[in-house]
Parts: C-alpha cells; structure tokens; sequence
C-alpha cells in the first residue's frame, strides 16, 4: 500500500459573514477533495486532548499516531530537533520569536502586532538573532554565558539554558495566540527562573527596536522585527520510530522546522522540495511534484502546508480561500491521479493499493486570528474505503457523519490497517 497523508495546516474554521457565512472551505472551489470525500468517507478526530491547549505541536503528534500525554515535553523541543538540536539531560529548550510590538506613541503601543514580524526573510532574520546573541553578551555576560541561540526558519530560532536552571512549572503564550495583547501582561510565569528569560526579552527589545533593518522597514511600511517573544519551553523528548509502531517508511515534506523535528524524532526523512514557504507564496506545484515522487521510496509520505495558518493568523479570509483552493488544485488533484495508478486491489488482487488522508491539524480562526480546540475534519479515500452517505469535505459535513475519532491518536492505525486483508505489499 502507499499512503499519502494532506495537512492544510489551521485549515478549518468557523463561518465567516465576509463569506457569506460560509468556510473557507465551504467558499473555496475544492473539485478534487469534495471528490474524494464522495469517494470515501469523511468525520472528525479530536486533535487537541483534553487538558492541551490546541497547537501544531500536540495536534501533529497527535494525528502521526502518538499520544501526547506519553511523548510531548515542550514545543521548541521538536523544533529544536529539527537543527540537530536534541539537548541534554537537564538542559531546556524555548521557542524565541522576532516579532512585531507596537511602538510608543501609537494606539497599539506594547502590544503583540504580528507573531512572525511581517514575515520576515531568512537573511535579515539570521543577522538579527547573530546580532542579539553578541548583544546579550556585551550587556549582560554573566547571564547570556549559559545560553545558546540558534536560528531556526524566518522568524523561529532556538534558545537553549545550558546551565542546569529548571523552569518546570513555567508556562507561556505561543506568540501566534496573543494578537493585541498586551506583552507584559502576557509573558513567561509560574516559576522564579522566568526573571532570566525576561531579562533576555528586554535586552532584545533594546537592540532590536533601533537596529538597521528595523529602520529600513519601518521606512518601507513593512512590520518591523523589534521585539523577541520566548515560549514553548521544554526538555528533550524520546519517541519510539513510526517504523516500530507501523512497520512503514515515512517522509516528511514540509517547509515548517516544527514538523521536521517531530519527522526526525519518529525516524522519517525529511524530503527536500525547493520553493517552498511558510505563506501563500510557496511553490504548491512543487510540493504536489515532490510528493508524488517520494511514493517511490516511502510508504507513508506526508505533504504538510503552513499556508492556510499563517492566512488565517492575519485574519486575511481571501488569502486562506485562496490558499485552500491551490492545495486543492496543485497538490490533491495531481497527488490522487499518481496515486490511482497503484490499482485497486478490489477490482485487481494483485494491485498494491493506496489510501489517502486529509485534514488540518487544528482550527486556526480568522475571526480570532487564534486555534480553537474543536475536533477538526478529516477526509479518507482509497483502498476499501467507503462510505453510504455521499459528501462534500467541509467542517459541517464532518460534524454530521457517524465517524468521529477520540483519542485522535487512534486515527493513523485506523487510516492504516481498518478494512485491509490479502494486500501485496
């Protein structure tokens, strides 16, 4: 069998009035996933369990078959992963953000603006976090001694206390969730060793608010980077391989440094695929391209899409449309007819089969700008799927099927072995 799995990502959402009180979804022209939803079935699967507040981190866990109350440590762990980064005993890992505060003197002053500082480049970004690390050092050696900064992707990077300091007990708020929030009302807490990660915040706020590139985008009317958020702390996690649970070959295919952590953590490859971004104006023809290729070599291929979220983070309801209907179009349409040609062992024994799988990993609402923690939709079709009730892919008529998935762990093994018998491998 060969298995693809489809996850646009913060895809699902509410009824918008500007569409009419339609999803985007329901408002985007979707032929080749409403075809396969009439082709198989289609429900919901609780991707945020009880008690877990609704992230790409838990939810893709989540839906790659692993529970979190058994593997999930932090965020930036995974992430970290992705870098080579897997720390030591001991040793905590934070999420650290460049992002957009609103400046003094406006009616949005000290306020989160944009989680990812107007989407900043690789470049401007990479000399901004060099320079808070040389920065930190100049200003405060005795504390930046025991930290590591190490970029990530855009406007992600890494943070690693090396210095033993627990911060069990911490909590903080994913900068992607705290829109208009007033920052210092909202920073890390619940522990005395956050004084350390505020000290850090500030210092950055004071080199980033004045240095150069801020300057020239201010001067461009592009947000500025001038302000960094730490979040999503964490100690190294340790998963079994998706190989000794399923006994399948997995691949990753994603421009997100989230999910090339949790791939590598549960022994996939990271497939590369040039073009592609965590916004609307990443390569999807080169993804769907990709994707089809890797079936070659892997079992389960897994075709992940930031797009949709990080429309649906700006509240940019055209753009989320528009990124829904060219996963539809440039990866699901050219993925499925690649993939129709592994046969049908229904109609030929001997064929190797092959079933799909596609569903966001959570809600990401353009209302809000935030996740919500609602069980998401999901569409299954190929090999010995079917269903008697004919629909369309939309949040609503998932809700309305007889097919609901709790704990949304459950669903890889039912997306991998429910229905099979005397296949070919």
């Amino acid at each position: 069998m060969k298995y693809v799995i489809i996850i646009p990502d913060g895809g699902a959402d509410k009824p918008l009035p500007e569409l009419e009180n339609l999803t985007p979804f329901e408002a985007g022209h979707t032929p080749h996933l409403d075809a396969l939803a009439r082709s198989g079935r289609v429900g919901t699967v609780r991707t945020t369990p009880p008690g877990y507040v609704a992230g790409s981190d838990v939810c893709n866990m989540v839906l790659l078959g692993y529970e979190p109350s058994k593997y999930h440590t932090g965020r930036a762990p995974l992430e970290a992963a992705a870098i080579g980064i897997t720390g030591e005993p001991g040793q905590w890992l934070f999420r650290l953000n460049l992002v957009t505060e609103g400046e003094a003197g406006t009616d949005r002053a000290g306020r989160m603006v944009d989680h990812s500082a107007g989407g900043i480049d690789a470049d401007e970004a990479q000399a901004l976090f060099t320079g808070l690390m040389d920065y930190w050092r100049a200003h405060d050696p005795e504390l930046a001694k025991d930290f590591e900064l190490t970029p990530g992707v855009a406007y992600r990077s890494i943070l690693v206390d090396r210095s033993g300091t627990s911060y069990d007990g911490m909590t903080s708020a994913p900068a992607h969730e705290i829109p208009n929030r007033e920052l210092i009302s909202v920073r890390p807490e619940g522990n005395a060793s956050v004084e350390r990660l505020h000290r850090l915040m500030d210092l950055a706020g004071d080199y980033l608010a004045s240095h150069e590139i801020n300057t020239a985008r201010n001067e461009q009317g592009i947000n500025p980077a001038n302000a960094a958020w730490i979040w999503g702390e964490g100690t190294a996690p340790q998963l079994p391989s998706f190989l000794e649970r399923f006994g399948l070959k997995g691949g990753m295919i994603t421009s997100v440094d989230l999910l090339w952590g949790l791939a590598r953590l549960i022994g996939w490859d990271v497939i590369d695929c040039a073009g592609l971004t965590s916004f609307h104006d990443t390569d999807y023809a080169a993804q769907g391209r990709a994707t089809i290729e890797a079936l070659k070599d892997y079992d389960v291929v897994c075709c992940h899409v930031e797009s949709p979220d990080e429309a649906s983070h700006q509240g940019d309801w055209q753009t989320k449309v528009a990124c829904v209907e060219s996963i539809d179009r440039d990866i699901v349409g050219p993925v499925v007819a690649a993939l129709q040609a592994y046969g049908d062992p229904e109609q030929t024994p001997d064929a190797e089969g092959w079933r799909v799988l596609v569903l966001p990993d959570h809600y990401t609402l353009c209302s809000t700008r935030k996740h919500s923690n609602d069980p998401v939709p999901f569409l299954m079709a190929g090999s010995w799927v079917r269903s008697l009730v004919e629909r369309t892919y939309s949040e609503h008529n998932a809700g309305a099927s007889d097919l609901h998935v709790e704990p949304g762990s459950d669903l890889m093994e039912y997306f991998l072995r429910a229905g099979l018998k005397n296949i070919a491998r």
